[in-house]
């Protein structure tokens, strides 16, 4: 099976926020978290390259959205500290 570089990519983008997203959920991280935030801005950046790469646009969209909150947080995290 030989994968694509757009395969790679979004691979280990989608690993990234399935990593950040069970890490949470077994109380690991806080979602509220430097560490949480920066995943989800890294995986779901990887994504949404990915998905441009091979041209599927919904899923650009939904990550490009994901990224932009996601960078939202980060800003927000900033703030406070």
């Amino acid at each position: 099976m030989n994968l694509s570089l757009s395969d790679w990519i979004g691979a280990v983008g989608v690993a990234i926020l399935l990593i950040a997203f069970l890490l949470n959920l077994f109380k690991k991280i806080s979602a509220t978290g430097l560490a949480y935030i920066l995943m989800n801005i890294i995986g779901a950046g990887m994504a949404c390259l990915a998905s441009w790469l091979i041209h599927y646009i919904p899923f650009v969209i939904l990550e490009a959205v994901w990224t932009l909150v996601s960078l939202g947080a980060l800003v927000n995290y900033l703030r406070k500290r």
